[in-house]
């Protein structure tokens, strides 16, 4: 996989200092020179100073609709590690509750993100049949529409296959939030660039599990290597029949689904 490195500005860092910035933030007050990474080289990809090589992964999430509860601590978590408004609207995961009734209608809904969780007895449940809970997030597709709208190149992929948002460069012109099939960015209401869910890139380049995953009660999420056979992602993704969102978008998306349920959009 080729990866463009941008130009550097006079005035702003360049992407490649974003990056390190992003995925060392936590570190720096505790080991002050894991900030700095070294280039190789051919000067093609780094290095962090831990030795994580973002060119030597390739990361996706696994969802088990089966085992979310609706507890909605995941979307909890992602608040308080990213910082992202407390006020409705604006999150970087949340999760859906649908509700399946005798005369095929569907009721969806996810108050408040699900960050306070589902309520047992929160819904009328006559003439229900079943109901379940759909955790969402950024897909992390490999081929993605935000990417391609923006004007600015404020919006790309990186090695390790994750999509970041350069909020120095990003305008808050909101080409990628309309481009977004899923939506799954917002417009920061303080910083007024658009945000989304980097797989907690500070964490995951520090080999740490992203918040929603590492605080699910079920193991509903999975996140792990799609390209290396011991990991958990890809054995999830052996053991069961995977879906993904929008397949006919040919976006690609790195979200897998296990126990897809038709209805879910």
């Amino acid at each position: 996989m080729k990866y463009k490195v941008k130009e550097s500005s006079k005035k702003l860092p360049d992407r490649r200092t974003f990056i390190q910035t992003l995925g060392s933030s936590c570190v720096l007050l505790l080991v002050p020179k894991f900030l700095f990474a070294r280039e190789n080289k051919k000067g093609a990809a780094w290095t962090y100073s831990n030795g994580y090589a973002p060119s030597e992964h390739y990361y996706g999430m696994g969802i088990d609709i089966s085992k979310c509860i609706g507890c909605g601590r995941c979307a909890n978590a992602c608040k308080l590690e990213n910082d992202v408004p407390r006020e409705p609207f604006f999150f970087r995961t949340w999760v859906e509750r649908y509700r399946i009734f005798e005369d095929g209608e569907v009721a969806i809904d996810s108050p408040n993100g699900a960050a306070d969780g589902f309520k047992p007895g929160s819904a009328p449940e006559k003439n229900l049949v079943r109901n379940f809970f759909v955790p969402k997030i950024c897909n992390q597709c490999d081929k993605p529409p935000c990417v391609q709208v923006c004007p600015v190149g404020a919006t790309f992929k990186t090695p390790d296959g994750v999509v970041l948002v350069d909020s120095q460069y990003c305008i808050g012109c909101r080409y990628c939030i309309q481009a977004c099939p899923y939506g799954a960015r917002y417009l920061h209401p303080e910083k007024r660039v658009a945000d989304k869910c980097t797989f907690c890139y500070h964490r995951i380049v520090k080999e740490k599990l992203p918040a929603c995953v590492e605080v699910c009660p079920t193991q509903a999420r999975i996140f792990g290597e799609l390209e290396k056979k011991a990991s958990p992602l890809v054995r999830f993704m052996r053991m069961n029949k995977i879906s993904v969102l929008k397949p006919s978008l040919n976006t690609e998306p790195k979200v897998y689904y296990a126990n897809f349920d038709m209805e879910v959009r």
